[in-house]
Protein backbone atom coordinates (compact mmCIF):
# COMPACT_ATOMS: atom_id res chain seq x y z
CA UNK A 1 0.00 0.00 0.00
CA UNK A 2 1.51 3.30 -0.71
CA UNK A 3 1.81 6.19 1.79
CA UNK A 4 -0.64 8.10 0.36
CA UNK A 5 -3.54 5.58 0.03
CA UNK A 6 -2.47 5.22 4.05
CA UNK A 7 -2.96 8.67 4.88
CA UNK A 8 -6.46 8.31 2.99
CA UNK A 9 -7.59 5.33 5.04
CA UNK A 10 -6.43 7.11 7.96
CA UNK A 11 -8.56 10.25 7.50
CA UNK A 12 -11.46 8.09 7.29
CA UNK A 13 -11.14 6.39 10.04
CA UNK A 14 -10.70 9.76 12.04
CA UNK A 15 -14.20 10.21 10.16
CA UNK A 16 -15.55 7.92 11.40
CA UNK A 17 -14.54 7.81 15.20
CA UNK A 18 -15.67 11.64 14.95
CA UNK A 19 -19.48 10.41 14.47
CA UNK A 20 -19.29 7.23 16.73
CA UNK A 21 -21.58 8.89 18.84
CA UNK A 22 -24.42 8.73 15.77
CA UNK A 23 -25.10 4.65 16.66
CA UNK A 24 -23.10 2.32 19.06
CA UNK A 25 -23.53 -0.80 16.74
CA UNK A 26 -24.32 0.27 13.26
CA UNK A 27 -25.40 -2.00 10.50
CA UNK A 28 -22.91 -3.52 7.98
CA UNK A 29 -24.56 -1.78 5.78
CA UNK A 30 -24.57 1.44 7.43
CA UNK A 31 -21.05 1.03 7.84
CA UNK A 32 -20.16 0.41 4.18
CA UNK A 33 -22.55 3.56 3.12
CA UNK A 34 -20.58 5.70 5.86
CA UNK A 35 -16.79 4.79 4.90
CA UNK A 36 -18.02 5.26 0.78
CA UNK A 37 -19.47 8.77 1.91
CA UNK A 38 -16.07 9.54 3.92
CA UNK A 39 -14.11 8.08 1.17
CA UNK A 40 -15.75 10.33 -1.85
CA UNK A 41 -15.19 13.16 0.71
CA UNK A 42 -11.95 12.92 1.00
CA UNK A 43 -10.71 11.83 -1.98
CA UNK A 44 -13.53 12.91 -4.77
CA UNK A 45 -10.83 11.70 -8.17
CA UNK A 46 -10.34 8.25 -6.97
CA UNK A 47 -10.90 6.00 -10.26
CA UNK A 48 -13.30 2.78 -9.83
CA UNK A 49 -10.91 0.38 -9.23
CA UNK A 50 -8.72 2.23 -6.43
CA UNK A 51 -12.35 3.53 -4.38
CA UNK A 52 -13.84 -0.36 -4.63
CA UNK A 53 -10.55 -1.49 -3.48
CA UNK A 54 -10.18 1.03 -0.16
CA UNK A 55 -13.40 0.35 0.31
CA UNK A 56 -13.05 -2.93 1.12
CA UNK A 57 -10.05 -2.82 3.01
CA UNK A 58 -11.84 0.02 4.67
CA UNK A 59 -15.02 -2.35 5.73
CA UNK A 60 -12.58 -5.23 6.74
CA UNK A 61 -10.80 -3.07 8.97
CA UNK A 62 -13.85 -1.32 10.54
CA UNK A 63 -16.31 -3.95 10.50
CA UNK A 64 -14.29 -7.36 10.24
CA UNK A 65 -10.52 -8.59 10.72
CA UNK A 66 -8.93 -6.44 8.74
CA UNK A 67 -6.12 -7.78 6.41
CA UNK A 68 -6.97 -11.28 7.57
CA UNK A 69 -10.37 -11.35 5.95
CA UNK A 70 -9.15 -12.62 2.76
CA UNK A 71 -6.83 -15.02 3.98
CA UNK A 72 -9.70 -15.89 6.38
CA UNK A 73 -12.33 -16.03 3.07
CA UNK A 74 -10.37 -19.00 1.77
CA UNK A 75 -12.00 -22.34 3.15
CA UNK A 76 -8.47 -24.50 2.94
CA UNK A 77 -7.10 -22.17 5.34
CA UNK A 78 -7.04 -23.81 8.87
CA UNK A 79 -4.68 -21.91 10.65
CA UNK A 80 -3.18 -18.20 10.29
CA UNK A 81 0.12 -17.16 12.75
CA UNK A 82 0.74 -13.63 12.79
CA UNK A 83 4.37 -13.71 14.24
CA UNK A 84 4.92 -9.95 14.70
CA UNK A 85 4.49 -6.71 12.00
CA UNK A 86 4.89 -8.10 8.33
CA UNK A 87 5.71 -11.68 9.36
CA UNK A 88 2.69 -14.21 9.00
CA UNK A 89 2.14 -17.82 7.84
CA UNK A 90 -0.97 -19.59 7.12
CA UNK A 91 -1.73 -23.13 7.51
CA UNK A 92 -3.53 -25.04 3.98
CA UNK A 93 -4.02 -28.00 3.34
CA UNK A 94 -1.70 -29.54 6.08
CA UNK A 95 1.66 -27.32 5.15
CA UNK A 96 2.66 -23.78 6.54
CA UNK A 97 3.65 -21.30 4.06
CA UNK A 98 4.27 -17.74 4.33
CA UNK A 99 1.84 -15.01 3.24
CA UNK A 100 2.12 -10.97 3.17
CA UNK A 101 -0.47 -9.06 5.09
CA UNK A 102 -0.19 -5.18 5.72
CA UNK A 103 -0.27 -5.23 9.48
CA UNK A 104 1.69 -3.32 11.30
CA UNK A 105 1.72 -3.70 15.35
CA UNK A 106 -0.56 -1.27 16.16
CA UNK A 107 -3.06 -2.89 13.49
CA UNK A 108 -2.46 -6.27 14.78
CA UNK A 109 -3.24 -4.87 18.49
CA UNK A 110 -6.88 -3.27 17.29
CA UNK A 111 -7.76 -6.47 15.44
CA UNK A 112 -7.21 -8.31 19.01
CA UNK A 113 -8.93 -5.52 20.70
CA UNK A 114 -11.81 -5.83 18.67
CA UNK A 115 -12.67 -9.79 19.03
CA UNK A 116 -11.74 -9.28 22.68
CA UNK A 117 -13.65 -6.59 23.62
CA UNK A 118 -17.55 -8.14 23.35
CA UNK A 119 -16.20 -11.04 25.50
CA UNK A 120 -15.29 -9.00 28.14
CA UNK A 121 -11.79 -9.81 27.94
CA UNK A 122 -8.56 -7.46 28.59
CA UNK A 123 -5.62 -6.93 26.50
CA UNK A 124 -2.90 -4.45 27.44
CA UNK A 125 0.73 -3.96 28.40
CA UNK A 126 -0.94 -5.32 32.09
CA UNK A 127 -2.37 -8.72 30.59
CA UNK A 128 -1.11 -9.34 27.71
CA UNK A 129 -2.41 -12.72 26.74
CA UNK A 130 -5.58 -13.78 26.02
CA UNK A 131 -7.63 -16.50 24.34
CA UNK A 132 -11.00 -16.37 22.74
CA UNK A 133 -13.39 -17.28 20.35
CA UNK A 134 -14.64 -15.79 17.21
CA UNK A 135 -17.87 -15.56 15.88
CA UNK A 136 -17.75 -18.69 13.57
CA UNK A 137 -16.29 -20.79 16.13
CA UNK A 138 -12.35 -20.48 15.02
CA UNK A 139 -10.41 -20.06 18.63
CA UNK A 140 -7.87 -17.07 18.51
CA UNK A 141 -4.70 -16.51 21.14
CA UNK A 142 -2.86 -12.59 21.35
CA UNK A 143 0.13 -12.70 23.03
CA UNK A 144 2.06 -8.68 23.09
CA UNK A 145 4.81 -7.51 24.34
CA UNK A 146 6.82 -7.56 26.75
CA UNK A 147 6.58 -11.56 26.74
CA UNK A 148 5.68 -11.18 22.92
CA UNK A 149 9.59 -9.44 22.15
CA UNK A 150 9.13 -8.83 18.29
CA UNK A 151 5.85 -7.41 18.45
CA UNK A 152 2.38 -8.60 19.21
CA UNK A 153 1.51 -12.30 17.91
CA UNK A 154 -1.91 -13.50 16.72
CA UNK A 155 -2.41 -17.53 16.13
CA UNK A 156 -6.29 -18.48 15.02
CA UNK A 157 -7.13 -21.56 14.56
CA UNK A 158 -10.07 -22.38 12.14
CA UNK A 159 -12.42 -25.05 11.90
CA UNK A 160 -13.97 -26.70 8.72
CA UNK A 161 -17.41 -26.19 7.62
CA UNK A 162 -17.95 -29.96 6.99
CA UNK A 163 -17.84 -32.39 9.74
CA UNK A 164 -15.20 -34.80 9.35
CA UNK A 165 -15.47 -38.95 9.72
CA UNK A 166 -13.43 -41.76 10.99
CA UNK A 167 -12.39 -42.25 7.33
CA UNK A 168 -11.16 -38.77 6.95
CA UNK A 169 -8.31 -39.65 10.09
CA UNK A 170 -7.79 -42.84 7.61
CA UNK A 171 -10.01 -45.61 9.37
CA UNK A 172 -10.55 -48.34 7.44
CA UNK A 173 -14.50 -49.58 6.88
CA UNK A 174 -14.04 -52.21 9.88
CA UNK A 175 -11.57 -50.22 12.10
CA UNK A 176 -14.13 -47.14 11.88
CA UNK A 177 -17.00 -49.63 12.74
CA UNK A 178 -15.63 -51.07 15.85
CA UNK A 179 -14.34 -47.85 17.43
CA UNK A 180 -18.49 -46.88 16.66
CA UNK A 181 -19.26 -49.72 18.77
CA UNK A 182 -17.21 -48.81 21.17
CA UNK A 183 -18.67 -45.52 21.96
CA UNK A 184 -22.35 -46.67 20.78
CA UNK A 185 -21.78 -49.35 23.78
CA UNK A 186 -20.44 -46.95 26.48
CA UNK A 187 -16.73 -47.40 26.09
CA UNK A 188 -14.59 -44.45 28.09
CA UNK A 189 -12.59 -43.07 25.56
CA UNK A 190 -9.59 -41.01 25.83
CA UNK A 191 -8.48 -39.22 22.45
CA UNK A 192 -4.79 -38.60 22.87
CA UNK A 193 -2.44 -36.86 20.69
CA UNK A 194 0.19 -33.25 19.88
CA UNK A 195 -0.87 -29.96 19.63
CA UNK A 196 -2.41 -29.38 16.23
CA UNK A 197 -2.82 -32.82 15.88
CA UNK A 198 -6.46 -32.82 15.09
CA UNK A 199 -7.65 -34.36 19.06
CA UNK A 200 -11.41 -32.14 18.90
CA UNK A 201 -11.83 -33.33 15.70
CA UNK A 202 -11.61 -36.56 16.23
CA UNK A 203 -13.65 -36.35 19.18
CA UNK A 204 -16.48 -34.72 17.38
CA UNK A 205 -16.15 -37.63 15.02
CA UNK A 206 -16.44 -40.21 17.30
CA UNK A 207 -19.31 -38.48 19.09
CA UNK A 208 -21.57 -39.18 15.68
CA UNK A 209 -21.80 -42.51 17.47
CA UNK A 210 -23.64 -41.48 21.20
CA UNK A 211 -27.00 -42.35 20.25
CA UNK A 212 -29.58 -39.39 19.76
CA UNK A 213 -32.14 -40.27 22.34
CA UNK A 214 -29.38 -39.67 25.32
CA UNK A 215 -28.57 -36.24 27.12
CA UNK A 216 -24.67 -35.16 26.48
CA UNK A 217 -22.88 -32.28 28.60
CA UNK A 218 -20.22 -30.80 26.76
CA UNK A 219 -17.39 -29.00 28.45
CA UNK A 220 -14.73 -26.87 26.88
CA UNK A 221 -11.78 -24.01 27.89
CA UNK A 222 -13.17 -22.81 24.55
CA UNK A 223 -16.06 -23.75 22.72
CA UNK A 224 -15.41 -25.59 19.78
CA UNK A 225 -17.20 -29.19 19.76
CA UNK A 226 -20.12 -29.31 16.83
CA UNK A 227 -22.14 -32.59 18.48
CA UNK A 228 -24.86 -33.33 15.63
CA UNK A 229 -27.64 -34.62 18.87
CA UNK A 230 -30.43 -32.89 19.32
CA UNK A 231 -30.11 -33.17 23.20
CA UNK A 232 -26.96 -31.04 23.94
CA UNK A 233 -26.11 -28.73 27.19
CA UNK A 234 -22.84 -26.88 26.07
CA UNK A 235 -20.76 -25.23 28.74
CA UNK A 236 -17.72 -23.37 28.60
CA UNK A 237 -15.10 -21.94 31.03
CA UNK A 238 -14.87 -18.09 31.74
CA UNK A 239 -11.84 -16.75 32.02
CA UNK A 240 -11.45 -13.98 34.94
CA UNK A 241 -12.39 -10.24 33.85
CA UNK A 242 -10.59 -7.35 33.54
CA UNK A 243 -10.87 -6.76 37.26
CA UNK A 244 -9.20 -10.35 37.65
CA UNK A 245 -12.72 -11.79 39.11
CA UNK A 246 -15.43 -14.48 37.69
CA UNK A 247 -12.85 -16.77 36.71
CA UNK A 248 -15.48 -20.19 36.28
CA UNK A 249 -12.63 -23.01 35.46
CA UNK A 250 -13.46 -26.28 33.87
CA UNK A 251 -12.91 -28.07 37.10
CA UNK A 252 -16.19 -26.12 38.31
CA UNK A 253 -18.35 -27.14 35.23
CA UNK A 254 -16.87 -30.88 35.34
CA UNK A 255 -18.97 -30.58 39.14
CA UNK A 256 -21.73 -28.53 37.64
CA UNK A 257 -22.20 -31.05 35.13
CA UNK A 258 -22.83 -34.02 37.09
CA UNK A 259 -25.94 -32.22 38.48
CA UNK A 260 -27.55 -31.94 35.09
CA UNK A 261 -28.68 -35.44 34.83
CA UNK A 262 -25.76 -36.28 31.99
CA UNK A 263 -26.10 -39.42 29.89
CA UNK A 264 -22.48 -38.85 28.37
CA UNK A 265 -19.80 -36.19 29.28
CA UNK A 266 -17.84 -34.95 26.90
CA UNK A 267 -15.22 -32.96 28.12
CA UNK A 268 -12.76 -31.12 25.34
CA UNK A 269 -9.25 -31.02 26.78
CA UNK A 270 -8.21 -32.40 30.32
CA UNK A 271 -5.31 -30.44 31.03
CA UNK A 272 -5.35 -29.91 34.92
CA UNK A 273 -7.15 -30.49 38.44
CA UNK A 274 -10.38 -31.58 36.86
CA UNK A 275 -8.96 -34.54 35.73
CA UNK A 276 -9.63 -35.65 39.02
CA UNK A 277 -13.25 -34.94 38.88
CA UNK A 278 -13.53 -36.66 35.77
CA UNK A 279 -12.45 -40.08 37.23
CA UNK A 280 -14.44 -39.51 40.01
CA UNK A 281 -17.44 -39.06 37.20
CA UNK A 282 -16.64 -41.96 34.72
CA UNK A 283 -15.97 -44.00 38.23
CA UNK A 284 -19.66 -43.12 39.51
CA UNK A 285 -21.84 -44.61 36.01
CA UNK A 286 -21.43 -42.14 33.84
CA UNK A 287 -20.15 -44.33 31.21
CA UNK A 288 -19.65 -43.42 27.63
CA UNK A 289 -18.03 -40.53 28.15
CA UNK A 290 -15.00 -38.98 26.07
CA UNK A 291 -12.38 -36.19 26.17
CA UNK A 292 -9.00 -35.12 24.98
CA UNK A 293 -5.66 -34.89 26.24
CA UNK A 294 -1.89 -33.95 25.02
CA UNK A 295 0.33 -36.83 25.00
CA UNK A 296 3.15 -38.34 23.09
CA UNK A 297 1.24 -41.92 22.66
CA UNK A 298 -1.43 -44.19 24.38
CA UNK A 299 0.63 -45.01 27.53
CA UNK A 300 1.78 -41.27 27.88
CA UNK A 301 -1.75 -40.39 27.60
CA UNK A 302 -2.30 -42.87 30.65
CA UNK A 303 1.25 -41.82 32.58
CA UNK A 304 0.00 -37.92 31.96
CA UNK A 305 -3.53 -38.66 33.31
CA UNK A 306 -2.01 -39.77 36.19
CA UNK A 307 -0.13 -36.48 36.58
CA UNK A 308 -3.26 -34.37 36.12
CA UNK A 309 -5.32 -35.88 38.77
CA UNK A 310 -2.82 -35.55 41.51
CA UNK A 311 -2.89 -32.17 40.50
CA UNK A 312 -6.39 -32.03 42.18
CA UNK A 313 -5.41 -32.01 45.48
CA UNK A 314 -6.43 -34.55 47.51
CA UNK A 315 -3.43 -36.38 48.10
CA UNK A 316 -4.98 -39.17 46.64
CA UNK A 317 -2.46 -42.08 47.05
CA UNK A 318 -1.13 -42.66 43.61
CA UNK A 319 -2.17 -46.66 43.36
CA UNK A 320 -5.66 -45.26 43.85
CA UNK A 321 -5.46 -42.93 41.19
CA UNK A 322 -3.80 -45.80 39.17
CA UNK A 323 -6.78 -48.34 39.93
CA UNK A 324 -9.76 -45.66 39.15
CA UNK A 325 -7.60 -45.30 35.56
CA UNK A 326 -7.96 -49.03 34.66
CA UNK A 327 -11.25 -49.11 35.99
CA UNK A 328 -12.90 -46.55 34.07
CA UNK A 329 -11.16 -45.91 31.00
CA UNK A 330 -11.46 -48.14 28.41
CA UNK A 331 -9.85 -47.04 25.03
CA UNK A 332 -7.24 -44.69 24.34
CA UNK A 333 -7.10 -43.51 20.44
CA UNK A 334 -4.14 -41.73 19.21
CA UNK A 335 -4.07 -39.09 16.41
CA UNK A 336 -1.04 -37.56 14.80
CA UNK A 337 -0.13 -35.31 12.20
CA UNK A 338 1.65 -36.96 9.32
CA UNK A 339 2.59 -35.30 6.11
CA UNK A 340 0.06 -32.57 6.36
CA UNK A 341 -2.91 -35.33 6.85
CA UNK A 342 -3.86 -36.39 10.36
CA UNK A 343 -4.66 -39.32 10.65
CA UNK A 344 -5.48 -42.24 14.11
CA UNK A 345 -1.98 -44.36 14.38
CA UNK A 346 -3.20 -46.22 16.91
CA UNK A 347 -6.06 -47.62 18.97
CA UNK A 348 -5.13 -49.43 22.24
CA UNK A 349 -7.45 -50.83 25.06
CA UNK A 350 -6.45 -50.28 28.69
CA UNK A 351 -5.47 -52.73 30.67
CA UNK A 352 -3.93 -53.25 34.17
CA UNK A 353 -0.59 -53.91 35.27
CA UNK A 354 -1.02 -57.48 36.12
CA UNK A 355 -2.63 -58.02 32.52
CA UNK A 356 0.64 -56.56 31.14
CA UNK A 357 3.36 -57.74 32.93
CA UNK A 358 5.20 -54.09 32.55
CA UNK A 359 5.40 -52.72 35.79
CA UNK A 360 2.90 -50.85 38.56
CA UNK A 361 1.74 -48.37 36.23
CA UNK A 362 -1.61 -48.80 33.94
CA UNK A 363 -0.38 -50.10 30.71
CA UNK A 364 -2.10 -50.69 27.25
CA UNK A 365 -3.03 -53.48 24.41
CA UNK A 366 -3.24 -52.38 20.72
CA UNK A 367 -6.30 -52.72 19.23
CA UNK A 368 -5.18 -51.66 15.74
CA UNK A 369 -1.89 -49.99 14.79
CA UNK A 370 -0.39 -48.01 11.63
CA UNK A 371 1.18 -50.29 9.61
CA UNK A 372 2.82 -48.77 6.26
CA UNK A 373 -0.05 -46.13 5.47
CA UNK A 374 -2.73 -48.34 6.35
CA UNK A 375 -4.25 -48.91 10.06
CA UNK A 376 -5.24 -52.38 10.48
CA UNK A 377 -6.66 -54.55 13.24
CA UNK A 378 -3.85 -56.14 15.43
CA UNK A 379 -6.61 -57.01 18.24
CA UNK A 380 -10.42 -57.21 19.59
CA UNK A 381 -11.19 -55.32 22.49
CA UNK A 382 -11.75 -57.63 25.69
CA UNK A 383 -13.82 -55.89 27.78
CA UNK A 384 -17.85 -55.94 27.69
CA UNK A 385 -19.69 -53.24 26.67
CA UNK A 386 -20.77 -50.75 29.32
CA UNK A 387 -24.17 -50.26 28.77
CA UNK A 388 -24.56 -53.88 28.26
CA UNK A 389 -22.92 -54.83 31.52
CA UNK A 390 -25.06 -52.22 33.50
CA UNK A 391 -28.33 -53.30 31.81
CA UNK A 392 -27.30 -57.31 32.91
CA UNK A 393 -26.73 -56.26 36.26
Amino acid sequence: MSHGERVLKERVHARLLAEAGDDLVPSPVVVRSRIAEHLRAEEPLLDAARFDGLLAELVHEVAGLGALEPVLADPAVTEVMVNGPGRAYIERAGVLEPVALDLDAAAIVRLAERIVAPLGLRLDRASPMVDARLADGSRLHAVLPPLAVDGPCLTIRRFGARLLTLADFGAPAEVAASLHALVEGGANVLVAGATGAGKTTLLNALSRAIPERERVVTIEETAELRLAQPHVVRLEARPPNAEGAGAVPVRDLVRAALRMRPDRIVVGEVRGGEALDMLQALNTGHDGSLCTIHANGPRDALRRLETLTLFGGTALPLVAVRDQIVSCVDVVVFVARREGRRIVTEIAEVVGAGESGEGSSPSTRALARLEGARLVTVGAPTRPARRVEANAR
